[in-house]
């Protein structure tokens, strides 16, 4: 029997309980839900020892966002609901508590830094998140709020560069983060949205450090690289050096603008304008064979007509192009163009055109590899492809938040979770006999 949001655990041996458990046997359901612009995912993960299997996806169609901000209340939460009930029935679990994305051009991303004493000589968790708060406490706008504290390096004393300072001996801590803030309206809407389906939300993550989550390696990370997210109305720009996140930012156009080029340039309904794109689309005119044709249906009564396939591609061409030369426009603005060694990974929905990553070298002149989700079992056959980038990662995203959990709770157990901990704890307290000045004075008295 599965318990979401909270820790699933075998029944208790008798012969088990004469000992403190050094390690808990649990397993646990984790749910990503990836709001977007054209469309809603659900991914439902379990999360054991072992890691993460996938069990169920659902994905389905949605129109009620635009440019990854919530337009429509009633068309967001229908898709959510479908999205939801498919991927809870095929994982065969209820889905109670999930993970949802967030993106958009309201999304900000700042520097700031915090500094502490070190309480007893050596650095604690408690230490490194009071660090974290201490860097998060900088005003903002009333009408925005602190989504992500991401740390780019610890300070301990003198020395800086570190990425784990937890267990050094010193007397001063400081920090150096990324703050990511969003519009307070656009995140209660993604939050409303999945409560009108009778769901909690257990975080809101920006969509774009999930499927960071998904696709990245650690090397990548450690050597500098940037991700690029292209979704259907935003692309999200995410860099890392040494380890930490150095840049995240926003571009307000994506797939969904490359379709309605398509529907203007060969006066086709979007519907297939989008249907074109992904069987005929090719972002790099060059690759396409002159005779090649393909049929364009009509529009308000209109026949069918056959045109060359690469009309298609010189209306896909220049919107690739602009899109990519603002990412690499941002990336020059950061002064982190020489840093990026691993070069940039594309993933999400927008990235499947044949001749992108190519054209993607070109434009930015770095290398360019397509990225999919990795570090899952399961039924991944349905998710490891870039469209399931960010549900796939907000699924690792929670497992890490629920095993972060658990470490805190070891290692400071608060009211809530010492029933817990008891449950598990049989202490046999011996019986305090009376000794013999006891007994001689109740026999006086």
């Amino acid at each position: 029997m599965y318990r979401l949001g909270g820790f699933w655990q075998r029944p208790a041996d008798p012969t088990e309980r004469k000992h403190v458990k050094n390690r808990q046997d649990h397993s646990e359901i984790v749910v990503g839900l990836d709001i977007g612009t054209t469309k809603v995912s659900a991914v439902v993960g379990e999360v054991d020892g072992d890691g993460i299997t996938i069990l169920g996806v659902g994905n389905v169609p949605c129109r009620g966002l635009r440019k990854g901000v919530v337009s429509n209340i009633d068309w967001t939460v229908r898709a959510i609901s479908e999205a939801i009930e498919a991927a809870q029935t095929m994982a065969g679990v209820e889905i109670r508590t999930v993970y949802a994305s967030i993106g958009g051009s309201h999304v900000r991303c700042q520097s700031s830094d915090g500094v502490a004493a070190v309480s007893g000589g050596e650095v604690g968790r408690v230490d490194v998140e009071r660090v974290l708060e201490g860097a998060r406490a900088i005003p903002v706008d009333a009408d925005r709020q602190i989504l992500h504290v991401l740390p780019r390096e610890f300070m301990v004393d003198n020395q800086d560069g570190i990425r784990d300072p937890v267990g050094m001996s010193g007397v001063r801590l400081g920090v150096k983060v990324n703050l990511v803030t969003a519009a307070t309206g656009c995140v209660q809407n993604v939050v409303r949205c999945a409560e009108r389906c009778n769901l909690v939300v257990a975080d809101v993550v920006l969509g774009s450090l999930a499927s960071a989550e998904a696709v990245l390696s650690e090397d990548e990370k450690e050597i500098g690289v940037a991700i690029v997210d292209m979704g259907g109305g935003t692309t999200d720009l995410l860099a890392y050096i040494d380890g930490g996140i150095v840049h995240a930012s926003v571009i307000p156009a994506g797939g969904m603008n490359v379709t309605a080029d398509i529907a203007a340039g060969l006066r086709t309904p979007m519907g297939e304008a989008e249907r074109l794109k992904r069987n005929h689309g090719c972002a790099l005119g060059r690759v396409v064979a002159d005779d090649e044709e393909i049929e364009v249906p009509g529009v308000g009564g209109h026949m069918p007509r056959r045109v060359p396939r690469r009309v298609l591609s010189d209306i896909i061409e220049p919107r690739v192009e602009e899109i990519f030369a603002v990412v690499r426009k941002r990336i020059e603005d950061t002064g982190l163009l020489e840093q990026l060694s691993a070069g940039v990974v594309l993933t999400g929905g927008g990235v499947l055109l044949e001749g992108m990553t190519d054209f993607a070298e070109e434009i930015l002149g770095m290398p360019v590899r397509l990225g999919t989700p990795v570090g899952v079992r399961g039924i991944t056959q349905l998710v490891t492809t870039p469209q399931f980038s960010t549900g796939v990662g907000l699924v690792q995203f929670g497992a890490k938040a629920l095993a972060h959990a658990r470490d805190r709770e070891l290692v400071e157990p608060s009211r809530g979770s010492r029933h817990r901990i008891e449950e598990e704890i049989e202490v046999e307290i011996p019986v305090r006999r009376p000794g013999r000045f006891w007994n001689w004075l109740r026999a006086a008295f």
